[in-house]
């Protein structure tokens, strides 16, 4: 829902700016346009969400006491963190 939003938002700075350079406007809009490109660029390309492993992570990575029930699926999960890196991972407990 949220993706949904930021992308109309995106799209309506794009399709604003546009009209606005048809109507003569001038260059005002090229920054409402350098924005609504950037939402959509950003949004379109973001790195998406992790996807839950159905195995720890491998050397490097140590688990924590961390469990809990990942909304969309609704299985249990353990989280990995790795110190190093600060990244963490989500593993599927079975």
């Amino acid at each position: 829902m949220l993706r949904a939003t930021v992308l109309a938002l995106g799209g309506l700075c794009c399709a604003g700016a546009a009209l606005g350079l048809l109507l003569g406007a001038g260059g005002g809009m090229l920054g409402l346009l350098a924005f609504g490109l950037l939402i959509l660029g950003g949004t379109l390309f973001e790195r998406r969400y992790h996807r839950n492993l159905t195995a720890p992570p491998g050397p490097g990575w140590e688990r924590t006491q961390e469990v809990f029930q990942d909304p969309s699926s609704g299985e249990l999960l353990e989280v990995w963190y790795n110190p190093i890196t600060g990244q963490r991972r989500y593993v599927s407990r079975k």
